[in-house]
């Protein structure tokens, strides 16, 4: 006995075998026909699996075996494909109560249990008692070593009660209703005996995706290379072999209870038209549906990667925004400067001129760019939403270096109790060596009116007007404006 097992191991050595009912037909994973799965991006899937079974006129109870440990038993569905009205569901049993050191020992209070004790010289002591309360166990090494932790066993022998005692610990026989990994027990009733398909659906927790994507954007800002990933998380309990897959894309309401990337060269002329994607996008109710073409394996504790499209050239285009006043509209209590950062924003159309339109599901965009030496730099990131086709996309990247917008009240006249004329200056420095194109939002509440400007303006909305001013290299441009504001 090694030192370990010297150290509060406990064993289990059983001496019946597990207790499953001798009339229940066992259907296990090896009997499989057909898995499909349908993964949402909200933790949760849809199983379908199809496996012969022998059924016999009358009733016959059936396990089915190696399903999800997170399985909804509320959600399962049983049905005969050979002959959906011949066989009928009388009962459905959901057994999650697995076997292990804690169950067995916690379901086994009031039992006799025997402990040898494996002495430094290489005696062996033996203590027998009835078992009044289980302990706290761990697996403590990767060679399955189960420790007792600390506190919880108590055993009354014929001398005492003894606290926490060591050794092997021997049962006399395993504890009723355990099984080995979860699993459903029907009951059902046929008129049609023989091999019949069945198909057995539900849902289980543990399923996630989400998608990544990868830009490569050129010199210039104007076109990008995009690679999209699938990444699918398996934490169900189970695992999936050959299974089709289908991805759902969308916020389904469901009721609740209280990367790598590839190093894209940038095309310097038109590029060939990508291969098709592996996965077929469909749309399916208010949602979308992107089906692998061929089987996958999806494993328990695993986490694949899948490509979902490629495109190159994709156009872009690069935004400069300054909106100092993000939260607070104009106002005549305003009078500081104020000095934000110019956010460096992609535009990007999903549309199939710009070689995309394939509705593209919410996740995070990376974005890089190749340096003069050629080595991929990472640049930026943000998420998006999902997305419909010949919708735009704007990703936040980052703050511009060389890009200062400064913005300051220049003037209040009140006009009269309701009415007040704001003046401001906007100042937009470029100290780059290239012009560049920025836009200034200005927000403003209540009923407006811009009297005064140095540069047209754009009214988006009732609360929204923005300069969009081209800055010369190594300049500098002043944007003034008056705007009237009624108060009620």
């Amino acid at each position: 006995m090694n030192e370990k097992a010297r150290h509060y191991l406990l064993s289990l050595t059983l001496a019946c075998s597990l207790a499953h009912p001798a009339f229940a037909q066992e259907v296990t994973s090896s009997a499989s026909k057909d898995v499909s799965l349908t993964i949402y991006n909200q933790n949760f899937g849809l199983v379908r699996d199809v496996r012969q079974i022998e059924l016999k006129d009358g009733i016959t109870y059936l396990r089915f075996e190696d399903v999800a440990a997170q399985i909804d038993p509320t959600s399962v569905s049983l049905v005969s494909l050979t002959a959906p009205n011949a066989v009928v569901v009388r009962e459905q049993n959901y057994q999650y109560d697995l076997l292990n050191p804690t169950t067995i020992l916690n379901k086994s209070i009031g039992k006799q249990v025997k402990f040898r004790q494996f002495l430094p010289a290489g005696q062996v002591r033996e203590l027998s008692g009835t078992l009044l309360n289980a302990p706290e166990v761990s697996v403590s090494d990767t060679e399955g070593n189960v420790t007792v932790r600390g506190q919880g066993l108590v055993v009354k022998t014929a001398d005492g009660i003894v606290l926490d005692p060591q050794g092997q610990a021997e049962l006399a026989e395993l504890p009723p209703g355990l099984v080995p990994k979860p699993s459903l027990l029907w009951k059902l009733e046929t008129t049609k005996a023989g091999a019949h398909d069945t198909e057995i659906s539900y849902q289980t927790g543990g399923l996630n995706w989400r998608c990544d994507y990868v830009t490569v954007v050129n010199q210039d800002d104007t076109k990008a290379d995009l690679t999209s990933w699938v990444t699918i998380d398996n934490k169900s309990g189970a695992t999936f072999k050959k299974a089709a897959l289908k991805l759902l894309a969308g916020d389904v309401h469901r009721v609740q209870p209280q990367p790598v990337y590839r190093d894209m060269a940038v095309a310097e002329e038109a590029a060939a038209a990508p291969p098709p994607p592996q996965f077929k996008e469909q749309a399916f109710a208010e949602y979308h549906l992107y089906t692998l073409q061929g089987r996958t394996d999806v494993n328990d504790k695993e986490t694949k990667q899948l490509s979902l499209f490629n495109t190159s050239d994709v156009p872009v285009k690069k935004l400069f925004i300054f909106e100092p006043e993000r939260t607070t509209p104009v106002n005549y209590e305003g009078g500081e400067t104020s000095m934000q950062k110019v956010q460096v924003k992609l535009e990007v159309e999903n549309s199939e001129a710009n070689r995309l339109g394939m509705p593209m599901p919410k996740g995070k965009v990376r974005v890089y760019k190749k340096d003069e030496d050629g080595a991929l730099q990472f640049i930026g990131e943000d998420m998006i939403d999902h997305t419909p086709r010949d919708e735009k996309i704007r990703l936040y990247i980052g703050d511009a270096f060389d890009v200062v917008g400064e913005r300051k009240q220049t003037n209040v006249i009140r006009v009269s109790s309701t009415t007040e004329r704001l003046s401001y200056e906007i100042s937009l420095r470029n100290h780059k060596k290239t012009p560049v194109t920025v836009t200034a939002v200005e927000h403003a509440y209540g009923q407006w009116k811009v009297i005064q400007a140095s540069h047209p303006h754009k009214k988006k909305d009732a609360r929204t007007f923005e300069f969009s001013v081209n800055v010369p290299a190594s300049g500098t441009i002043n944007v003034t404006y008056t705007i009237e504001i009624k108060h009620p």
